[in-house]
């Protein structure tokens, strides 16, 4: 039951005109996903769609240099570095203390949204990598509850899953344990993505088909390809977590490679029909209807990008691995002539090795032949 968040100020209790909500998404993922590349990436192919994007830092880890330049930045109101120290917490720790403070902290991050409000941005807000704090901790929902029901703020969760967890059975499986963790502990719209797909074939062949992967249907074969990763005690309780995943029936992928200009616009169309940004403005007049205006942005089925994306990154690398057996088949089929081919190379081994006998025999002829010139030359003179 969701427990219910910090008392609301002012800032908190304003009204906002249904005609004018704010759109936005809600990027999470473990560490190494690809959240702030994926925030930098989307922020560009938005602008060029004609939105206006800003994208909120609510990661106080991201003290590097930041591939986009954030419009909030949590590093202005609370330091993890500075928590660190002073109250001789790890990484871990701080990250939720900093989550904690930020939650008691609203009114900072209202003021600093209202002018992004006023101006119809698009929001894409980066969140830590620690999956704890969007899977168990409670602050991050109740901060996002407030954006949502106190704000009226429109988010979808994007749930970023790096693809090459899709090489190991064990760690796929993990991976839809955690986005379903997500799913039920955040309570909003959430679209899964696998990343990085243009790397995927970089960790070795997959087990199943990429479908599978995508869908994430008939787990049972899961349970089949670990039975060499686990001991056997542990065959029935894979088999029951995957019934349970299969039972709640929310999970599916999404394929992203950032760089692929069809991956993100199909994530887009997803993220769109999730929040309801697609009907936006239907209310004044001209506005075509919610499934035209869908439709329009999205022409083509999921399965048309899960072909592409596979020929892509997939199959070509196979086909390339396809070719190097037949390269050598043919290096080692010629069997019935063999016979045929080894007689001339034989024999040629036979006159290499020949040849020093060939020259010794030379080099011993030559003293003899000038012996006997010698003896002719004496017995002319005689």
């Amino acid at each position: 039951m969701t427990q219910p968040g910090p008392p609301a100020t002012a800032l908190e209790q304003r009204k906002r005109s249904p005609d004018a909500p704010v759109w936005g998404q809600v990027v999470v993922g473990p560490p190494g996903a690809g959240k702030t590349t994926y925030c930098a990436g989307m922020q560009q192919f938005l602008t060029l769609a004609g939105r206006r994007v800003a994208v909120i830092n609510l990661d106080p880890a991201n003290d590097a240099v930041l591939p986009y330049t954030p419009a909030v930045d949590i590093g202005e109101l609370v330091s993890l570095e500075g928590v660190q120290q002073e109250l001789g917490l790890g990484p871990n720790g701080g990250l939720v203390y900093c989550l904690e403070y930020l939650e008691q902290n609203l009114d900072w991050l209202a003021e600093r949204l209202a002018p992004l409000e006023a101006e119809g941005c698009y929001l894409l807000f980066d969140l830590p990598g620690q999956v704890e704090l969007f899977t168990l901790h409670s602050s991050l929902r109740r901060i996002l509850d407030v954006l949502t029901r106190r704000w009226q703020y429109r988010l979808t969760t994007v749930q970023l899953v790096d693809a090459h967890l899709c090489s190991d059975p064990a760690k796929y499986l993990s991976a839809l344990l955690l986005s379903l963790s997500t799913m039920l502990h955040l309570e909003l719209p959430q679209v899964n993505v696998l990343s990085k797909m243009d790397l995927i074939q970089q960790y070795g062949e997959l087990a199943f088909s990429l479908d599978f992967y995508l869908q994430a249907q008939g787990l049972s074969h899961l349970a089949e390809a670990m039975e060499g990763s686990f001991p056997p005690r542990f065959r029935r309780m894979t088999e029951e977590l995957c019934e349970v995943i299969e039972d709640f029936g929310l999970l599916s992928f999404q394929p992203l490679a950032i760089e692929d200009r069809d991956s993100v616009r199909h994530l887009v169309a997803s993220i769109d029909k999730s929040n309801g940004f697609v009907f936006a403005g239907l209310a004044k007049a001209g506005q075509p209807a919610p499934e035209m205006q869908y439709s329009a942005g999205l022409t083509e089925d999921s399965s048309d990008l899960w072909d592409q994306m596979r020929e892509r990154y997939i199959d070509r690398d196979l086909q390339v691995q396809e070719r190097q057996p037949c390269v050598v088949g043919l290096q080692q089929e010629p069997q019935a002539g063999a016979a045929e081919v080894q007689e001339p190379q034989q024999a040629k081994q036979q006159a290499q090795q020949a040849q020093p006998t060939l020259d010794q025999q030379q080099q011993q002829q030559q003293p003899a032949t000038a012996e006997a010139m010698q003896q002719q030359q004496r017995g002319a003179g005689l």
